[in-house]
């Protein structure tokens, strides 16, 4: 169950590290490391991401899932320490990211910086809440509801009435 914890305080500290870095120091080599872990921790997002998404749409055959329960974590879905550690993940995903942004918005007097691809790293966080939810959230269970009308409310001319 912490793997996931841990994994995503991980990527997120090495996001950090790099993203300041390259902000004070902001030289062709860190600028192209940055861009590079940025994509790859985008890449990671992306696929868990779907692997999350796929899991609880399995998953919501027997439970009933919440989209905000499944990628922030709340209502119960989670302990209130897993909760605030990944959701501080994610937020930190996007402090940072805007944040490198925003300070170096130019590279070399050309407007675009190769810190706007931090922008991407939050869907990390999102990714591996999804994730994380997914295989160990705590769900109501499905609510089977009845999906028509009965045949008697049903007038004649097969409007409801």
């Amino acid at each position: 169950r912490m793997r996931i914890v841990k994994l995503n305080a991980a990527l997120t500290a090495i996001f950090v590290v790099v993203s300041v870095l390259a902000v004070i120091v902001f030289n062709s080599p860190l600028r192209r490391l940055v861009a590079i872990v940025d994509l790859l921790l985008f890449a990671i997002g992306v696929a868990t991401f779907i692997w999350g998404y796929f899991s609880a749409v399995q998953r919501s055959r027997g439970d009933e899932i919440s989209v905000a329960g499944l990628f922030f974590l709340i209502d119960g879905v989670a302990t209130n320490s897993v909760m605030r550690l990944m959701n501080s993940a994610l937020a930190v995903q996007v402090v940072v990211g805007l944040g490198g942004a925003i300070i170096r918005r130019s590279t070399d007097g050309v407007s675009g910086s190769t810190l706007a691809f931090g922008v991407l790293v939050p869907l990390l966080g999102l990714g591996l809440n999804g994730l994380w939810a997914s295989k160990y959230g705590t769900f109501g269970k499905r609510i089977i509801g009845q999906v028509s009308a009965p045949e008697d409310e049903i007038g004649k001319d097969g409007v409801h009435g």
